[in-house]
């Protein structure tokens, strides 16, 4: 079951690569840029997130056909593409999804380019990071 944190994150993600959401039956298009901010996401995405969640059952990602709020079911879970590895939406019960939305962007998969992420906090990897080198000398001086 894909869970609203996963569905922010799927599009995230896309908006990265230059997706759209369709809002409003194709009246509006959304791409917040930039997407993240530092170790969280940026005030812009944030405030389109809240939009498509407003209007989650008239809005889609560009190149997919389920709408926010059919994604937001337990019907759906966030799996990564077997072409390019980004998130995208399966269905645990019946069909799944047509396509990946990468099937329009004649440039991905692209190995040159940094891939998409998920904020990442500073902070935490610099600690993870101490954490293990203190567990490696722990462990080194046990062994002398």
């Amino acid at each position: 079951m894909a869970t609203e944190k996963d569905v922010k994150r799927y599009l995230a993600y896309w908006f990265q690569l230059g997706k759209k959401v369709v809002v409003g039956n194709g009246m509006a298009s959304l791409l917040p840029q930039p997407v993240l901010k530092g170790d969280s996401y940026s005030s812009e995405f944030e405030n389109c997130w809240q939009e498509i969640r407003d209007r989650a059952d008239e809005s889609y990602l560009e190149g997919t056909s389920e709408t926010i709020g059919e994604l937001l079911t337990p019907t759906w879970e966030m799996l990564p593409c077997s072409r390019c590895n980004m998130p995208v939406a399966m269905r645990n019960l019946g069909m799944p999804a047509l396509s990946c939305p990468c099937h329009n962007l004649p440039s991905w998969p692209n190995t040159d380019l940094p891939s998409p992420r998920s904020p990442v906090s500073t902070q935490e990897q610099l600690q993870l990071i101490r954490d293990r080198l203190w567990q490696k000398q722990s462990s080194s001086n046990v062994n002398s």
